[in-house]
Order: structure tokens, then C-alpha cells, then sequence
């Protein structure tokens, strides 16, 4: 009898153990086949590639009779403009304005922190850079359009913002290179990250679970996302959706130029590639601008100067060498 009881505890232990696999198979593994989800996450920019007066630095370079004296302004910016800021300190700023602690650039830290206090260049990215230049620690941001709440921390420091656009970019939207999707309508986007559509095979795809996957809130990207829902708000997801093919977000140069993931493509929306032509002229549905970015009531005269340049031919030039298009 002893012997029997145990018997049906062993049994009951297997089966137990086999319903579970059986739910794991049909709830997870077969999800997972075909996913192509691991590579919609943009990657971290490298600054080390972007840094003023190397040689091997990946910068664009103009030849300029401008110089900048005196006080010089500190430059910082997001993520994506790196290279700008970076190459407009290369071409007009003295070599001794970029400085590091322990002499040199140090890249094991998140955001290049060893820039040094007295450096002209900073990085502290769009959320930390946005508080840098209202507190008065930079001087010119290099910046997408501000969210609610950066806008809120400048009102509520009493700090009145000067918004300068500089350049053009395209807002794109990405998937795994192996996602048969190919293009989008904005109306789709929006009833994906809505809500509304949660299957790849709603829009033309693959029967797999939509995993949208969204930015930290003050990114740029994310605030450009945020403008682009209008009105709509980001739904909550699946648990599932990790499970599934994922789309995200960013700006086309940072996608296609800095971070260069071989993993992804850009879709087009409503048919039109984000290709820097199709921003040219006007075709692409989501062209942004960005910003150098200053206090109102910074009294350094080189902001200004600085600013006219970066408008000049040869600071357009610039921009459009750094991967962007020209604001005129």
C-alpha cells in the first residue's frame, strides 16, 4: 500500500513536470520561433569615435577663417548629435578648450563622464543636458524639441529657453532586418503603439505578437514619440509582447550613421524611405527639427556668434557633413 502511494506521488510529480513543459512549449518556445526581436533596441553611441582633434575621429571638418576667443561656450547634447557639436568645437574652438580627467578620454563610463569641469565639450545626453543648461552648467544644448517636463523644470526655475533651429532630421521607426514588413502608414504606428493592433499579421506580417518598445520619458526620441502620438496615448502592453517581433524608434542618422546596427532596417512610412533626400524635399510624413538650445539671459557674446556661424554656409555645410540636412 506504502509502495503504491508512492508510485502515484512519482506519477503525479511527471505529470505535473510534463503539463508544465507543455505550457512553456506553447506559451513561450513557440512564440519565440521566427521572433526577431533581439536587435529593434537601439545601441549606445560610442563618443570615443566623435571626439575633437583626432585624426581618427569620425568628424566632419570645413575649412573656416572663424574662430572663437575668449569666453568660450561649453557645448553639450543628446545622444544623436554628438557628431555636430563635436565637429563645430573641431573647426572653431582652440585645441586646449577639450580637457578630460586623468588627461585622456576614458569610454567605460555611460554617458563619457571624464570629460573634465573646465571642458568646452560635455555629454551628459538629452535628459541630464536639458537640467545642465537651464542650472547653467552649459551654455548651448544640441537638442530635439524639449517634453512637457523639461519644459515644467525650466518654469519652475524661472528659466526662459532660447530654441534655435540648426539642422533636419527624419523621426523612423525600425524592425528586425529578418520582419517582413517593409512599410507602415503613420495611422498603423499609432494603432500599434495605441493598442489597437497587437499581431504583426494585422498589418501585413507575420502571426506574431507586436512587441512596440518605447525609450526612457525625456529622451529625445521618446518626446519626438510622444508628438507623433498626438493625442493618443502609449498603450500598456502583453506581458507577451517580449515574446514577439518588436518595432521602435529614432531618428534616421543615429540609426543608419552613428550606431550602424546591421540587425535593423528603417520601414518606410506611408511609402516614402526616411532617406536624407526625402527629407530634402519634404516627402518624408516625419521631419524634425533640432535645436541649439540657450538661455535667455546668458550674457556670453560667443553664443550668439557661434550660433550666426553654425547658420552661415559653412556651418550649414557642416551640418550636412555630420549627416544631417541643412535647416536652409
Amino acid at each position: 500500500m506504502k509502495l503504491l502511494k508512492q508510485l502515484s506521488v512519482l506519477l503525479g510529480i511527471i505529470l505535473l513536470f510534463t503539463l508544465f513543459n507543455v505550457a512553456v512549449y506553447f506559451s513561450v518556445t513557440v512564440r519565440l520561433s521566427n521572433n526577431f526581436s533581439d536587435a529593434t533596441q537601439a545601441k549606445m553611441i560610442d563618443v570615443g569615435e566623435f571626439l575633437p582633434f583626432r585624426e581618427e575621429s569620425d568628424l566632419a571638418r570645413t575649412e573656416t577663417d572663424f574662430t572663437l576667443e575668449g569666453e568660450l561656450p561649453v557645448l553639450d547634447g543628446a545622444a544623436a548629435l554628438v557628431p555636430v557639436y563635436a565637429s563645430v568645437i573641431n573647426a572653431v574652438y582652440p585645441e586646449s578648450s577639450v580637457t578630460y580627467i586623468g588627461g585622456e578620454f576614458c569610454d567605460d563610463n555611460f554617458y563619457g563622464e571624464n570629460f573634465a569641469p573646465d571642458s568646452k565639450m560635455q555629454y551628459k545626453n538629452t535628459v541630464r543636458g536639458y537640467t545642465a543648461v537651464v542650472d547653467g552648467d552649459t551654455d548651448i544644448l544640441f537638442c530635439a524639441a524639449p517634453s512637457a517636463e523639461q519644459k515644467k523644470y525650466a518654469e519652475d526655475k524661472g528659466v526662459e529657453l532660447e530654441y534655435v533651429p540648426v539642422g533636419l532630421e527624419a523621426f523612423v521607426f525600425f524592425v528586425n532586418k529578418n520582419n517582413p514588413v517593409e512599410n507602415l502608414t503613420a495611422e498603423q504606428i499609432r494603432d500599434i503603439y495605441g493598442g489597437t493592433y497587437k499581431n504583426w499579421k494585422d498589418v501585413g506580417g507575420a502571426n506574431r505578437v507586436i512587441n512596440p518598445v518605447t525609450r526612457m520619458e525625456g529622451s529625445g526620441s521618446q518626446s519626438a514619440m510622444n508628438a507623433f502620438m498626438g493625442d493618443r496615448e502609449i498603450a500598456m502592453k502583453s506581458p507577451f509582447a517580449i515574446t514577439g517581433g518588436s518595432i521602435g524608434f529614432s531618428f534616421r542618422y543615429y540609426m543608419d550613421g552613428i550606431v550602424e546596427n546591421s540587425q535593423v532596417k528603417m520601414l518606410s512610412l506611408n511609402g516614402v524611405y526616411p532617406s536624407a533626400e526625402n527629407i530634402r524635399n519634404g516627402t518624408y510624413p516625419v521631419i524634425v527639427k533640432f535645436y541649439a538650445i540657450y538661455r535667455k539671459d546668458n550674457q556670453n557674446e560667443n553664443i550668439k556668434k557661434l550660433i550666426d556661424w553654425i547658420l552661415s554656409d559653412e556651418g550649414q555645410t557642416l551640418i550636412e557633413e555630420s549627416g544631417y540636412v541643412r535647416i536652409k
